[in-house]
């Protein structure tokens, strides 16, 4: 009870974070408006969360491709980086920067269509093929040509697996 005699209630409301998995790649062309079709298996993957048709498109950190993240899964990731990261810090602020490089919102037309802005696909180089490649919470988008070359030089799966997951 308060001290007026009125009695509180209260709520713990717990948020949940839908998580999505992406599955699946796609060859798939871009048109001269440089528009891309989201497979329909992508779409049915991300299934009814909140703001479905809201992405985040941004320059991957390590490969010339570009990362396509739900919203939800964009909010989530920065909720984990917000959890370690000390904005007074020089490193953590240049690992942010580094981490949202070229990040725009997009979002899916009435048919699924994405609008790459022209300097995300010029970082990708990315002209006509592209492949979409589900990993996880993400999709990258690959210049096809690219992602073949990706594939011819890499290293052996068996070795890579052994060193990743320390066996």
């Amino acid at each position: 009870m308060g001290k007026n005699g009125k009695l509180f209630v209260f709520l713990h409301v717990q948020s949940y974070i839908i998580m999505v998995t992406f599955i699946g790649e796609y060859n798939i062309r871009i048109d001269a408006k440089g528009r891309i079709v989201l497979p329909t298996a992508f779409i049915k993957q991300v299934g009814d969360i909140p703001q479905r048709e809201v992405f985040i498109l941004k320059e991957d950190m390590y490969e010339q491709c570009l990362v396509l993240y739900p919203i939800s899964e964009w909010d989530r990731q920065n909720q984990i980086i917000r959890s370690k990261l000390n904005p007074f810090d020089r490193e953590h602020n240049q690992f942010l920067r580094s981490f949202s490089k070229g990040a725009v919102e997009v979002s899916t037309d009435n048919v699924n269509r994405i609008l790459i802005p022209k300097r995300l696909l010029e970082f990708a180089k990315i002209t006509k093929e592209i492949v979409l490649s589900g990993q996880d919470g993400k999709i990258e988008v690959w210049s096809a040509e690219m992602y073949q070359n990706l594939w011819d030089n890499s290293p052996d799966f068996e070795q890579l697996a052994k060193k990743v997951m320390n066996s």
